[in-house]
């Protein structure tokens, strides 16, 4: 894995799920880490646990002004960013406890559900992504990373709002790309590539075959990683699956290679 000696990252939604475990990662290769979360205490908290080169801040996503002072504290203390990872997300087990046995049709989705998964997961992208960006521009670069879902999930019976939510995510990474294709900040997306094991898969309603077929949120770590990296310093919109992450990277180097 790279070594991300003097990257500074602030990674959102990271006090558990994918977001913590791509805090970790960049954290373990060397990256100073911006652990948030909704409650400050406890990114605090998962922050110490990580070390030396983490702490962590209060970032509620849907809240302009949280975005906005959560955004001036982490670039005066990291001196600025040079990685962003949007990932702050809520799950269908917001709307419907029951989602996996018992998908609901949209018509019965309350509009406070809703409202909240969208403004979580697609506003918040927008609103972080708007108050860290014009920083980088000013600074002569970074990187976004976007973590996006599959297609699948998107429209999948049963999954409104959060593959709407998902789908919305998607095209607003796919615009902040070919707005910034011309500048010196690079963007793009990464997903898991399948269902993880994290808070928004309920434990005590999954089958054993289903479970044992989850992924491991650490499987997000080495993509992110080199997102990071320098090797990446000219990679912008492309989508990657970090179930086939290993693949991906030996055919690009292998194209690389070759030209």
């Amino acid at each position: 894995m790279a070594t991300l000696d003097g990257v500074r990252a602030l990674v959102s939604g990271s006090t558990s799920g994918l977001g913590l475990a791509m805090a970790a990662a960049l954290a373990d290769a060397g990256a100073s880490v911006a652990v948030s979360g909704r409650s400050g205490e406890r990114a605090a908290g998962v922050a110490r646990r990580l070390g030396d080169g983490a702490f962590g801040v209060e970032l509620d996503v849907r809240d302009e002004g949280s975005v906005v002072s959560a955004v001036d504290e982490v670039w005066r203390r990291l001196g600025g960013l040079d990685l962003l990872v949007n990932n702050a997300g809520i799950g269908m087990r917001t709307v419907n406890p029951r989602f996996l046995e018992e998908p609901q049709p949209f018509w019965a989705v309350a509009p406070d559900g809703f409202r909240d998964v969208v403004e979580t997961k697609l506003s918040g992208c927008f609103l972080v992504a708007r108050a860290v960006v014009p920083r980088m521009l000013d600074a002569g670069g970074g990187r976004v990373v976007t973590i996006s879902m599959n297609e699948s999930t998107m429209t999948r019976r049963g999954f409104v709002p959060y593959g709407p939510a998902g789908a919305g995510v998607e095209a607003l990474a796919r615009v902040m790309a070919a707005d910034l294709a011309d500048s010196p900040v690079r963007a793009n997306m990464l997903l898991p590539g399948g269902a993880t094991a994290t808070g928004m898969v309920p434990e005590e309603r999954v089958s054993a075959e289903l479970r044992s077929g989850l992924l491991d949120p650490a499987i997000m770590g080495p993509p992110i990683v080199w997102l990071a990296s320098p090797e990446a310093a000219e990679v912008h919109d492309e989508r990657i699956a970090a179930v086939e992450f290993e693949a991906w990277l030996a055919a690009r180097r292998a194209r690389t290679t070759r030209t």
